[in-house]
């Protein structure tokens, strides 16, 4: 190589290992937002899941209860059969 292609890449090197420590920064910072944000995805999902079993369990007392208003309906013949 010659002096000045050599002087040239010298000139510009410690621009481009600055640029790669920026980006190495941010990449940095954006992994941990972006487990900070699967971590509360998870947690909605959890919370979600457990609304759902709640909803499941009010539905199966709900129709349990639907059983029950049939059966008195019926004895007290409040409805055809």
């Amino acid at each position: 190589m010659t002096a000045e292609i050599e002087s040239l890449i010298l000139e510009h090197l410690p621009r481009i290992r600055g640029t790669v420590d920026v980006i190495r920064e941010e990449v940095g910072d954006m992994k941990l937002r972006m487990s900070a944000l699967e971590l509360h995805m998870g947690q909605m999902q959890v919370q979600l899941g457990q609304v759902q079993v709640q909803l499941a369990g009010q539905s199966t007392r709900i129709d349990r209860f639907d059983e029950r208003l049939g059966r008195i309906e019926r004895r007290l013949e409040l409805i055809e059969v």
